[in-house]
């Protein structure tokens, strides 16, 4: 009787006939493999009994393969969607992140563009008008709605003082009234309480360019008999010894003549409007040339004198004996340049005495 867990020599001797009868077997097939391979090779494409048996092959399969391909289609097409609309939304996101980017990169280079043309209008006006003066930049505007000032982030600690003038980059745009050590507040001439001397620039006609309430300008104390028409550009006329002569302050944007009267009444369009200041340059001081000259006050004297002599500005006077006496401080004015009036003086005093305490 055998034993538990060996094998009778019998079963070995099958086991071993069968493995060496697989490895025949396959040695065979390998060799006749290499055979029809080589003897397929030699045939090429002459025609012989391979190549019958590929086409026979090719045509009983064909029909299979068609079968097979329909019905994998669907399953094959799905898998084409499901892998395509993976990477559509991967593309998707990266170009939407990419378009984002685009997008913050044009912002900043647009504004950074748009900040050196203003920094190269300014020093061309710098340079053209060849004026003493230091860079400055707006840091917030008027902080109620009766008044038009803008502040600047530089004070007395930047050398700046109250009266000095301020432009931008088209002309000037005010004057500081107050000054503290890092900041200084600037009257803008459409304020109602601004008031600078000026000329129009074609015929040298003086006059003194007001602000008003609603923000426009108007061109004071220009007679009735001299040269004012639409377009005209108004510059400073440098009286007063403020602002340097021949900054430009705006256009004329209409002339109207009142029956007796014996002034032109003028309005005036700013170059800039106060939205539109970001940075600016406060004169700090003039040169003999930016001063108004003798011939300039004397003109400007004749004018006056001019103006008193005709009969209608005493008529003027009885119509209307405060439209006199703004005269009498129009024709100051025009002596006087940009020189405060006595509240503005006092306002100017009292801003300065702060900035020292």
């Amino acid at each position: 009787m055998p034993r538990k867990g060996s094998s009778s020599p019998q079963a070995t001797r099958f086991r071993r006939n069968d493995t060496d009868s697989g490895l025949r077997t396959c040695i065979v097939l390998v060799v006749l493999s290499l055979v029809m391979f080589t003897a397929s090779v030699r045939e090429g494409d002459a025609g012989g009994p391979f190549s019958a048996v590929r086409g026979a092959w090719m045509t009983i399969t064909t029909p299979i393969r068609w079968v097979g391909g329909a019905a994998t289609a669907p399953v094959q097409g799905l898998g084409n969607i499901f892998v395509n609309l993976t990477t559509d939304q991967e593309r998707l996101s990266d170009l939407k992140a990419e378009n984002e980017r685009l997008v913050a990169r044009n912002a900043e280079l647009e504004e950074s563009e748009q900040t050196a043309r203003r920094l190269e209008s300014l020093l061309g006006l710098q340079s053209l008008y060849n004026l003493q003066s230091t860079g400055a930049r707006i840091i917030s505007g008027s902080t109620d709605s009766w008044s038009s000032t803008v502040t600047i982030d530089k004070g007395t600690s930047a050398g700046l003082a109250v009266g000095m003038p301020v432009t931008d980059a088209n002309g000037a745009i005010g004057q500081i009234i107050r000054c503290g050590a890092t900041s200084a507040t600037v009257r803008l001439i459409t304020d109602e309480n601004s008031s600078v001397s000026a000329m129009v620039q074609s015929s040298r006609a003086q006059g003194v360019l007001r602000g008003s309430v609603d923000g426009t300008l108007r061109l004071t104390r220009v007679r009735t008999d001299q040269m004012v028409e639409v377009g005209d550009t108004i510059v400073t006329s440098g009286l007063g010894g403020v602002f340097p002569k021949g900054l430009p302050l705006g256009t004329v944007l209409s002339v109207e003549r009142t029956s007796g009267s014996l002034y032109y009444d003028i309005e005036v369009e700013p170059l800039s409007s106060a939205e539109s200041f970001e940075e600016v340059l406060v004169i700090t001081s003039l040169t003999e040339d930016q001063k108004a000259t003798s011939q300039d006050v004397a003109e400007a004297d004749a004018q006056d004198s001019s103006a008193g002599a005709n009969p209608t500005a005493g008529t003027v006077s009885k119509q209307d004996d405060g439209q006199s006496q703004d005269g009498s401080q129009d024709d100051a004015a025009a002596g006087d340049g940009e020189q405060p009036t006595d509240d503005e003086q006092a306002e100017s005093t009292d801003a300065s005495d702060e900035s020292q305490g």
